[in-house]
């Protein structure tokens, strides 16, 4: 991938995916607020479905959840195990009345955007078999084993809804990288099939003639309108995302250094002019949009986290504490040491 490039998993998304890591954190016993820390996300914005989040934010929940865990290993499967059929819409309903399951791995990898998946999902001719490959290559190293057993659990779990409890599961051979094949809990999703060693990325292998043979469900009716209601979010999630939107994910990446308004707009390859005019007609500013984000950010770390006031302004990017409680003071009328102690 090149440096200008970014990574497959970098596309807004539902809170649904960031909601199910959060779930399966609390029941191992996980505090929320030390899920979300950082994140800029509430609880009433994770079970928001109409909401959209940044892909960083979602990672970043991950990473809390992976750094308080010290990385339990069935942990990403529980999160996978909670995504649904009704969890991912009109495109499981898609998938599911699809007429083979050819046809819905390509319903699936054509609306990828529209799930909460981090894992680039492509589908490989081996000879007489179809090999789907769930390649987390471009997730970060901190994060990459626990994400690529949430989404292939959660994905395993659509594909098990997909072709009914009838198919024939031992025909199926998957393929376990080192770093995944040691988790019982991801071995016990893939019960009833043969477990094999792969070298690169975890692999789901089928015969063809199991491949193209007719779903159970399948409905040509359903899964056109399916698919129409996915071209639609997609519309509707593409209009949302906008300028303030982008903006708002570059100042998330680290929230210690945002970038200044020329740097962001080279990394939105615009020119600090077009950048003004595009956050005008969204009725916003760049300053307006930082001074948002840190102030989000600031009242979180306030009440969610024990940092002191001091190391909430570093975290900011502020260089004296001072200046953090000034602007603390202005957004909400209360210095950061008496918001903390209430």
């Amino acid at each position: 991938m090149l440096a200008d490039e970014r990574p497959v998993w970098d596309f807004p998304r539902s809170p649904t995916g960031a909601a199910g890591i959060v779930e399966a954190a609390v029941a191992h016993g996980l505090s929320e607020a030390d899920c979300v820390r950082g994140t800029g996300l509430s609880r009433a914005e994770l079970d928001d479905d109409d909401r959209i989040i940044e892909a960083r934010q979602e990672l970043e929940v991950a990473r809390n959840v992976v750094g308080r865990s010290g990385g339990l290993p069935g942990l990403g499967v529980a999160a996978g195990l909670r995504y649904t059929l009704g969890s991912a819409g009109g495109l499981g309903f898609a998938m599911l009345s699809s007429p083979t399951l050819r046809d819905a791995m390509a319903v699936a990898t054509r609306y990828l955007t529209l799930s909460s998946a981090f894992v680039r999902i492509t589908v490989e001719e081996a000879g007489t078999r179809a090999v789907t490959v769930f390649d987390g290559t471009e997730i970060p190293a901190d994060v990459r084993t626990f994400l690529v057993k949430r989404d292939v659990a959660s994905a395993w779990q659509m594909i098990r809804l997909v072709l009914g409890d009838e198919f024939p599961w031992a025909d199926v051979v998957v393929g376990l990288t080192p770093d995944t094949e040691g988790c019982r809990a991801l071995a016990e999703v893939f019960a009833g099939t043969e477990l094999v060693a792969a070298r690169r990325a975890v692999t789901v292998s089928i015969p063809h003639e199991l491949f193209d043979k007719p779903l159970p469900q399948a409905d040509p009716r359903t899964a056109a309108m399916c698919e129409r209601q996915c071209l639609d979010l997609l519309d509707r999630r593409q209009r949302r995302r906008g300028t303030a939107a982008m903006v708002r994910a570059l100042l998330l990446r680290d929230p210690s250094a945002m970038p200044t308004m020329d740097a962001a707009a080279q990394s939105l390859s615009v020119d600090p002019r077009t950048l003004h005019r595009r956050l005008a007609r969204e009725s916003t500013s760049y300053r307006a949009l930082t001074a948002e984000t840190r102030q989000s950010l600031a009242i979180e770390l306030l009440a969610a986290t024990g940092l002191t006031v001091s190391e909430v302004a570093r975290r900011l990017g502020y260089s004296e504490v001072a200046a953090f409680s000034r602007a603390f003071t202005q957004w909400t009328g209360t210095p950061p040491s008496s918001y903390r102690r209430a």
